[in-house]
């Protein structure tokens, strides 16, 4: 795991102002090979994002993880232990059953990643990632559905993807409006199961836990997807 100093920043509205064309309205998962997720705290790579990592896993993606804080900031805990020392190791366990090959978890201050002047760190630490693991797609939960953290997470990834020529995927919630559905292939009920039980190896979580298996269990074999950005080169969908 990697370390980082704190920081603080709060990025312009325009930087998420994605202008991209829309893709049909319904299909398979965009090709990726190597797929680089970038989430804001531990759970989030099980919760939102599980279901697409396991199923690019099976589809033969390497996948790497970058999650730039420990999540110390959530009113949950279920153990005696630190939360900034618990959920990292709970994010290897839940990152291991989705299939997860690389794993990177930076402190960043949970809570405050959208405070003022952190916009060039967070930026600079995803292209660091971009660097090490030469993705060639990257993995974002929506802004439009997230917290400021989210936001300022996914602009990070933005920027990182545009320097780099990659294209920056979306997740968005469930039932709404923007994007559009991809099927998550013919182990679509395998990436449901493995998503149910990497959201339960956050133990620390155990006192939220209950609403979230059932959140997870009324999801079917589609992801909503939107674009955030696009690659230089063109991506197959």
């Amino acid at each position: 795991m990697t370390h980082a100093a704190a920081v603080s920043y709060r990025p312009p509205a325009s930087v998420l102002a994605a202008s991209v064309p829309k893709p049909r309205s319904h299909g398979a998962l965009p090709r990726a090979s190597n797929v680089l997720a970038v989430v804001a705290r531990p759970g989030q790579e099980s919760v939102e994002l599980g279901g697409l990592l396991y199923a690019y896993r099976r589809s033969g993606a390497r996948l790497a993880l970058l999650c730039l804080t420990r999540g110390e900031a959530s009113p949950l805990n279920a153990s005696l232990e630190r939360l900034e020392t618990l959920r990292p190791w709970e994010l290897q366990v839940a990152a291991g059953l989705l299939g997860v090959s690389s794993i990177a978890v930076v402190d960043y201050p949970d809570g405050r990643l959208s405070a003022r002047r952190a916009a060039a760190q967070l930026t600079e630490r995803v292209r660091r990632e971009v660097r090490r693991q030469a993705p060639d797609l990257l993995l974002v939960i929506d802004p439009d559905d997230g917290s400021p953290d989210d936001v300022a997470v996914a602009a990070a990834a933005q920027r990182a993807g545009q320097r780099a020529g990659l294209a920056v995927l979306a997740r968005c919630m469930p039932g709404g409006r923007s994007g559009w559905l991809a099927d998550l292939g013919p182990h679509a009920a395998a990436a449901r199961a493995a998503q149910r039980s990497a959201a339960g190896a956050h133990l620390s979580q155990a006192d939220g836990l209950a609403g979230v298996q059932c959140r997870l269990g009324l999801l079917d074999g589609q992801e909503r997807l939107r674009w955030v950005a696009l690659a230089h080169r063109k991506m197959t969908q």
